[in-house]
């Protein structure tokens, strides 16, 4: 599922693939607005199916830390207030989603994007963050 939702350099929120042309890519705003818009090849984008977070030992697919934040606020939207959170709130909450995240190459604005987008996902019914075999 979140190999076809869309992180795009410079544009807030996420964006939905819903087709491909030649140079380009047609998405759709996840939020509510359901805008579409044309992304080019000068645009930097990137798949969430593509981004991991950094732990002591390796790296875990954001899928995995965003299904661990689902089991924590119990399916609902963060209680946590990414905008007036302190540091250390910040940093307990991430610890409690992934305790071995790492706390050097992790920064307040990767858990903030991490809050952001689970919020924005499960605001807009996109609930299902592991990739179902196939």
């Amino acid at each position: 599922m979140l190999k076809t939702i869309l992180a795009i350099s410079g544009k807030p929120g996420l964006y939905k693939l819903i087709s491909q042309g030649k140079n380009m890519l047609i998405v759709e705003s996840v939020s509510a607005d359901k805008k579409r818009l044309p992304v080019y090849a000068a645009d930097k984008v990137i798949s969430l199916g593509d981004i991991a977070m950094y732990t002591d030992a390796d790296e875990v697919p954001l899928s995995v830390v965003l299904e661990a934040v689902k089991t924590k606020e119990g399916g609902n939207q963060a209680s946590l207030d990414y905008k007036k959170a302190s540091a250390e709130e910040l940093g307990e909450f991430m610890a409690a989603v992934l305790p071995n995240y790492d706390r050097d190459r992790v920064h307040l604005s990767d858990i903030k994007k991490l809050i952001q987008w689970y919020n924005l996902l499960v605001s807009n019914g996109i609930t299902e963050f592991a990739e179902s075999a196939e």
